[in-house]
């Protein structure tokens, strides 16, 4: 499978801003990167993981959970195997641990079901001070 590893979290004031980044590597059934749609999932302290963002294969679909629509933006570089996410007006509610995961479907839309996805990242804290 492919490997995802996260950064780019820490702790930040709310109305502050933060880009996450996630860097694969590693090659499952010959599958290239660029083949993966990808998606941004978070989960705080006692609540399930929630869907966040999504970009297709080809970067050119993105989709977002209503409550970072206009706040946040998810991108990618297929050159350098990395997507991100840009977080502004950050405020406390968005505080979780924050997952990359790369959905099992080849040149998808990508999906906002979690069991959709095979591969994980790690995660990254981050944290928004009141």
């Amino acid at each position: 499978q492919v490997q995802l590893v996260e950064s780019g979290g820490g702790l930040v004031q709310a109305g502050g801003s933060l880009r996450l980044s996630c860097a694969a590597s590693g090659r499952a059934s010959g599958r290239t990167f660029s083949s993966y749609a990808m998606a941004w999932f978070r989960q705080a302290p006692g609540k399930e993981r929630e869907f966040v963002a999504r970009v297709s294969w080809n970067g050119n679909i993105r989709g977002y959970t209503d409550s970072v629509k206009g706040r946040f933006t998810i991108s990618r570089d297929n050159a350098k195997n990395t997507v991100y996410l840009q977080m502004n007006s950050l405020n406390p509610e968005d505080t979780a641990i924050y997952y990359c995961a790369a959905d099992g479907g080849r040149y998808g839309l990508g999906s906002t079901d979690p069991r959709d996805f095979l591969s994980w990242g790690q995660g990254t804290q981050v944290t928004v001070s009141s």
